[in-house]
This record gives structure tokens, sequence and C-alpha cells, in this order.
């Protein structure tokens, strides 16, 4: 992300809507801004103040149009840039830049589903793929099962350990009130539910519930003023390899390596500088190959760094700290999540489930089939 300078800006306040599933009627707009206002109380600022507004729904055509109706702000600073469940880490380095750049003071970062309402054709309806859609996939799943067999084949992960990504998330998710999973779940639980596309059980997959929220950022400048406490964007990077899950250029290597660098190099930092880890885990796979591709471990280990509970709560690692997109929620588009998530352990705000030491969190969103990656590395004030 040549040009943004670290530490430049910061979010000040964080919110989910509602979330699981939400009262009828409710629209993704709804959602969108029910979680701002939610926000901006959680940083003591009005509506009043905000004119910058940025967001993306696959549920609406002209989501930000129709989001500024909504709110009455007609003159505000907009971005609707939509590469699925990444697009908010792309969203953090824009408002990074607009607000740099005087286009606007005040940002609020927002995101609404009602998916788990309406079903599945009725929230994201697929586009027709001449070299994919007549073999009839069942997407996104298909695509991401083949990214897990590859890695299976390649490197010997095994489909346990597969389960594992999955059963920490749940240990986390027990530690959080607002998870939408209560019950323990075991590796036996994993591999013996339901079948979905192989290797993959139904337990290998997101959550599928409403929900948004939304995300404030502003100067870091007014952030000190304001004496609120600020988690400062450090670093930000983005990729997009592919569109479609036959040309991903190599199905266990994705754009995260190249995300990660950048926003390493913008950050001034490496892996090890990382105490808690949000990555994008809409399948068990993901969070494998996001351990090895932003550094954690060497490429074709993940299968066995994250096994014995390494990445639970009793772990070496603090990865999905909320429950992830496997346990907490998953309204479609997860990555203002990640960002929701590492705001509040930044800020010492997560209860049971806090880190003891947190003052840097890398925010890693996946968007399309393994295609658009973006991460954003925050850090408290001890950081800048």
């Amino acid at each position: 992300m040549n040009g943004l300078t670290r530490g430049s800006a910061a979010i000040i306040g964080a919110a989910e809507s509602d979330i699981g599933a939400v009262a009828t009627m409710m629209t993704p707009i709804d959602l969108m801004a029910q979680g701002i206002f939610r926000a901006l109380e959680d940083c003591g600022l009005s509506l009043s103040d905000v004119d910058g507004v940025f967001g993306a729904t696959s549920q609406a055509r002209t989501s930000v149009m129709s989001l500024v109706e909504y709110l009455g702000l007609p003159d505000a600073y907009t971005d609707s840039t939509i590469v699925g469940g990444s697009s908010f880490e792309i969203h953090v380095a824009h408002a990074q830049a607009a607000l740099a750049a005087g286009l606007c003071s005040v940002a609020v970062i927002a995101y609404g589903s009602t998916q788990r309402t309406v079903g599945r054709r009725g929230s994201s309806p697929r586009e027709y793929n001449p070299y994919e859609t007549p073999f009839k996939p069942f997407l996104p799943a298909t695509a991401y099962a083949m990214a897990a067999n590859r890695h299976m084949h390649e490197f010997g992960t095994t489909r346990e350990q597969l389960a594992e990504v999955a059963v920490a998330a749940r240990d986390w998710a027990l530690l959080n009130p607002a998870a939408w999973e209560k019950k323990p779940l075991s590796i036996a639980d994993v591999l013996n539910a339901r079948p979905i596309s192989d290797p993959f059980t139904v337990r290998d997959i997101c959550l599928v519930t409403d929900g948004g929220g939304a995300i404030v950022m502003t100067t870091a400048d007014r952030a000190r003023a304001m004496g609120k406490k600020a988690v400062y964007v450090l670093g930000c990077g983005q990729s997009i390899t592919h569109a479609s899950i036959t040309s991903m250029p190599d199905l266990t290597h994705t754009g995260a390596i190249q995300s990660g660098a950048q926003a390493y190099r913008m950050a001034g930092m490496k892996a090890a500088d990382m105490d808690v880890l949000a990555l994008y885990d809409a399948f068990t796979i993901n969070t494998i190959l996001f351990i090895e591709d932003l550094g954690f471990c060497p490429k074709g280990e993940g299968g066995r760094f994250v096994s014995g509970g390494n990445i639970g709560p009793k772990g070496g690692l603090a990865v999905n700290t909320n429950g992830g997109g496997l346990s907490y929620c998953h309204p479609g588009m997860y990555g203002l999540f990640l960002l929701i998530e590492a705001v509040r352990q930044l800020r010492g705000e997560r209860g049971a489930g806090q880190v003891k030491k947190a003052d840097t969190a890398i925010v890693h969103g996946n968007g399309g089939v393994l295609s658009a990656q973006a991460t954003v590395i925050l850090g408290t004030a001890a950081t800048l």
C-alpha cells in the first residue's frame, strides 16, 4: 500500500449490530446503520460528525448509496469497494488514505446481512461461469475443498488436523457470550458430522447467520485529542490473484503471502511481533493456509502447527479469539468482524477471552474463493 503512513489513522469505535437471527423485516441496510450508531456511541461521537461512509453487502447492488440515503449524509465521501469478505480490510486502507488526503475527517465502515433469514438464494446469487457452472460445483464449499485436498496430498495434512481448527474456534466461542454456538466440540464430532464436500463436514464450514456491524476511523491526531483508547493502523496490504478457483495459480499458496508482506513492511514488523491473529476462517483449511502464508510457520507445516490445541485458548498462538466464522457468527462476508474483534482485544475488552498481552494484532480478510486477500496490522499506542 504505497503512500500510506504507519500509524496515521486510528480505529476509535467498533460494534456489532444484532447478530445470529435478526428481527423479521430487518434489512442489510438497517443492520449497517444499527452497527454505525452503536460504533459511534462506543467512541462518543454522533452521526453529525461522520463525513465518510464505506461499506459493502452482497444483498444491495448500490449498498453505500442506500446507506447514505438512510443516514441522511448526502455530502459524505463514499467508497463501496466489494471483493467479498476482505472488502472491509481494503476499506481500512482506503479510509486511511482518504483521511490523510482530507477527503473526510471521520469515516465509518459498515456491513449488514440477513442471509440466514432470506436463505442462500436470496443472499448471494451465483454468477454463471462457463468454465465451472456446467460441472455443478457446490460453491463455495467445492472450491475450498479442492484447496484442502491439494494441501493434504502435497504436505500430508490430515483430516484430524483440519478438525483441530474447528475445535479451537469452538473453545474460543465458549468464552464469548455473543457466539452462536454454545456446545463443546471434539475432533470426533467434526469428523462424524454431516458430509458436505470431501473432505469437509458441516463442522469444517462457517455458520450461516444474520448480522452486521461497523467501525469508526479518524486521524491519529484527532484520536489522541479525543482521549479515547484508540487502535492504530500500522500496516495494510492486498492481493487479488484470481476470481474463479480454476484460475488460482496454486491451490496451496494464497495472496496472503503478498498482502501480508506489504502489511509487515509498512508496519516495520514481522509475524513474531503479533500478539493476536484474526483470520478469515470460512473453512478450516483457511486458517491453516493463512497461518502459513502470513509467516507463522513454514509452508506445509500448518496442519501440524494447529494440532494439540496450539491455536486455542490454552495454546501458544491466539487465533480467532471470538470463535471465528466457524463458531461465533458468519453473515456471508465476515471481514468486518475480524476488525471488531482485534480492536476489542487491543483495548482489553474481551472478558474471559482476553489475551493477556495484546498490543498488536494481524487481521486477514479473504474474499471470493481464496481470491481477494487483504491484511491489516493494528497496534496500541505503545506500538507507535
